[in-house]
């Protein structure tokens, strides 16, 4: 069962269990971290689900979407290389301990 990492905006932590298949949107909205929004349900067409994945975790994602990267470009915070939408990463056992930074506001 790989485990994530989410940094709040006010600097605490929070880690969760999850299972495979998952995405980080998924977990974070089951776990009530209010701060990921995800409006659209994790179809890829809201922007309300923006992490700053931790770099050491960047090469083991699989590349952005054209979807994802014009939704990024729509986000309120602000957009950086190591910008994702937590609904399309999908947790795998190579993802166990990933940490991602929740983007400061969402809408």
């Amino acid at each position: 069962m790989p485990s994530v990492t989410y940094r709040l905006p006010d600097g605490t932590e929070q880690t969760f269990s999850a299972d495979e298949g998952e995405n980080l949107m998924q977990v974070a909205t089951n776990n009530d971290i209010e701060e990921i929004v995800g409006r659209c349900g994790g179809y890829c067409n809201c922007g309300t689900c923006h992490v700053y994945v931790d770099e050491k975790w960047a090469d083991k994602l699989t590349e952005q979407s054209p979807d994802e990267d014009m939704m990024l470009d729509g986000v309120p915070a602000e957009r950086r290389v190591n910008s994702r939408l937590s609904c399309q990463i999908k947790l795998t056992s190579e993802l166990d301990g990933i940490t991602v930074t929740v983007a400061d506001t969402q809408e």
